[in-house]
Formats: C-alpha cells, structure tokens, sequence
C-alpha cells in the first residue's frame, strides 16, 4: 500500500506540473526562488512521473527511491523551507498560503522505508525475482 500511494501522489505532482506545461513551472520555480528553474522546470517532474510509475509499479523500487528522494529534499531546502514546517496556511477563510515542507519528510521517511523493505510481494521486482529463480 505505501509503494502505491507514494508512487501514485509522485505521478500526480509530475502530471500536474506537465499538465500546465513546464514553462509555468519554471515561472513558479524563479519567483519561488528555486535553483535552475529551467532545466528544473523538466527535470522535476518526469522525475516525479516517470519515477512515481515506477514506483506504482514496484519496478527498481530501492533504485527508483533515491531521484525521488533528491526531489524532495531540493524543493524542501530550497523553496519550502521558507514556509515553515505546516503544508496549511489558512489566509482567511478560503485562501490558502504557500505550502511548507510538512509533506516532504513523510515522502522522504516513505521511500526510505521502501529501500529497505522492497516493493514487495505484488511488485514487478518480484516478479523478475520470482522469474529469475524458476530459470
């Protein structure tokens, strides 16, 4: 379940940002003061897709965690930071503020654990395990 719901929330990010079109994530990316805004404004989020199905799919998991990881920790470090630690900012009574790396280290803690446990029993690297030994 926590390979599937993390690799789920990464695809949704990454489709979001892409959605939109990278152009506006860089946008977002410079005034938010992020680093490299325009290589990060494709980076990030087919990092975010690409690994996030991977993920979904338990497909290199331990692997697959480690971009992911580096996702987090830069927008933490370098744009959330400034927010603070809550990811809920009510400005009152229907707009919200920027968010603050709450989240991040719940991802972070998440894929960790995925290192060392492993996609588990309904993964494909279990699959291919499974494949492998019956060669």
């Amino acid at each position: 379940m926590l390979r599937l719901i993390i690799g789920f929330g990464f695809m949704a990010h990454g489709w979001a940002k892409l959605s939109r079109g990278p152009a506006e994530f860089e946008k977002l990316l410079a005034q938010a003061g992020g680093p490299f805004a325009h290589i990060s404004s494709w980076i990030v989020p087919l990092t975010e897709l690409l690994g996030g199905l991977a993920m979904f799919l338990g497909l290199f998991v331990s692997i697959t965690a480690i971009p992911l990881i580096v996702v987090m920790l830069a927008a933490m470090l370098t744009v959330q930071i400034n927010y603070g630690f809550s990811s809920i900012k009510t400005i009152g009574l229907t707009l919200f503020g920027p968010p603050g790396y709450e989240i991040n280290p719940l991802y972070i803690a998440g894929l960790i654990s995925l290192i060392l446990t492993g996609g588990g029993v309904f993964s494909l690297d279990a699959l291919m395990v499974k494949k492998k030994a019956g060669e």
